[in-house]
């Protein structure tokens, strides 16, 4: 395949190796990414708005060893690798690799996406992409905090912070393949996003706005939250 510098493809990248302890214990004992919201395993939500992205060249959901939730599956428009690593960080390293041994090239954009942040539309993968195919850096979608902001000290409150300044950085979050692999390999696994590992490049990724809807299904209250939106929107469609 001839690869065209000035004419950079898109990719997704979907790390679905977790097993969302935060969220406590399911009755299936199944990780949160494919418990059943709104009629379907969460994370079929998630790959349904990227499957709506028609640039995007490909997705990769990358699993952990072992993990045979996609097997039943018919070939559809992603691609599953059993690469998942210890941390979100290797596992998204490990699927970078996985893409390039596929093909991509490091100039190649790609948007990493949490399985867990079953709200986002295609229409917000487009508004990021739109906002950054030209950016020198790339970027993330991210909401401006509304509320006002606290540090604790032992339960109590040590001070209020200003937030005027504060985002609260959501997914996708789009950088070039190989800037994002330089910067995952220096940070090692403790970073908890892609930002952060670019930023730690002395890079400045570009902040897009994103919705208080796409927020990430983290604890128990947040899947009764979650279906509620996903059936208002069927009900609106």
């Amino acid at each position: 395949m001839t690869v065209n510098p000035a004419n950079p493809r898109f990719f997704a990248l979907i790390p679905c190796a977790g097993q969302g302890r935060r969220a406590g214990a399911t009755p299936s004992g199944q990780a949160k990414q494919y418990q059943p919201v709104a009629g379907q395993a969460m994370v079929l939500h998630t790959l349904a708005a990227f499957s709506a992205v028609a640039r995007l060249s490909r997705t990769l959901v990358v699993v952990a060893p072992g993990d045979q939730f996609f097997e039943p599956m018919p070939a559809s428009s992603f691609d599953v690798a059993a690469c998942g690593g210890a941390s979100r960080a290797d596992s998204v390293r490990h699927g970078l690799e996985a893409l390039r041994h596929a093909g991509a090239a490091m100039h190649d954009w790609v948007l990493v996406h949490d399985a867990a942040r079953c709200l986002v539309t295609p229409d917000q993968i487009n508004q990021l992409i739109d906002a950054c195919e030209h950016d020198e850096v790339g970027g993330l979608l991210a909401y401006k905090l509304p509320d006002t902001l606290k540090r604790e000290t032992g339960g109590r409150v040590a001070a209020t912070l200003d937030r005027n300044d504060k985002w609260l950085a959501q997914t996708p979050q789009m950088f070039r393949i190989g800037t994002l692999l330089r910067a995952l390999e220096a940070a090692g696994g403790a970073v908890t996003d892609e930002s952060s590992a670019i930023e730690a490049l002395g890079l400045a990724p570009r902040l897009v706005p994103g919705s208080a809807q796409n927020f990430k299904v983290t604890y128990p209250e947040d899947f009764g939250l979650a279906e509620a939106i996903l059936l208002g929107r069927g009900r609106g469609g």
